[in-house]
């Protein structure tokens, strides 16, 4: 149950970039409200599915589900992480530090068996947001993903010890942005 009150905490918020919440689903796009990708409970089955493709981290699960849907659906670490606890805490997947100490899933047999049982709602998802990214408007989400991945990037970053050196150059790679888009 840990999972389900982030879940729906996320589905009530609104998403910084128009739309509701990561986990609700709707975002811009021509014909406005894009729909919802997820009912309730199908994270846990997408996520197992993406894991099942290939281990990845919780972050690789965040930017794979943005990318399928066009920058229309991006869930939030808040709750794709808890949701990752969950299925470990049910051993649908295992986990293991990698070399940067971020942690790697895997899917488990019983987290196959599980999304054997659930594979036509996954492929539902996977198909609305197929339709929505087909949808999406030209450069208003991908100008949002794009910012949005940026602080992603910083905060994963800047979220453990940073040496000065890295800081630098960290601040330097913005700047340099900053002055190439403006240029552009």
């Amino acid at each position: 149950m840990r999972g389900h009150f982030h879940e729906d905490r996320e589905r009530r918020s609104r998403h910084p970039w128009g739309g509701r919440g990561a986990h609700g689903g709707f975002g811009r796009g021509r014909g406005g409200r894009m729909g919802r990708f997820l009912e309730h409970g199908d994270l846990r089955f997408v996520l197992l599915a993406l894991i099942e493709e290939q281990p990845r981290h919780g972050y690789e699960l965040i930017k794979a589900l943005e990318e399928r849907s066009g920058g229309g659906y991006r869930p939030s670490p808040g709750v794709v992480y808890p949701t990752l606890s969950l299925l470990e805490d049910e051993a649908f997947v295992r986990s293991a530090g990698d070399a940067t100490g971020r942690k790697l899933y895997e899917i488990t047999e019983d987290g196959r068996k599980a999304l054997d049982d659930n594979r036509p709602a996954v492929a539902a998802v996977f198909a609305r947001m197929s339709e929505a990214a087909e949808r999406a408007d030209a450069s208003g989400p991908r100008v949002g993903r794009a910012m949005m991945n940026l602080g992603m990037a910083l905060q994963q970053r800047l979220s453990g010890p940073v040496t000065p050196e890295a800081l630098d150059k960290i601040v330097a790679l913005i700047d340099a942005t900053a002055q190439a888009v403006e240029k552009a």
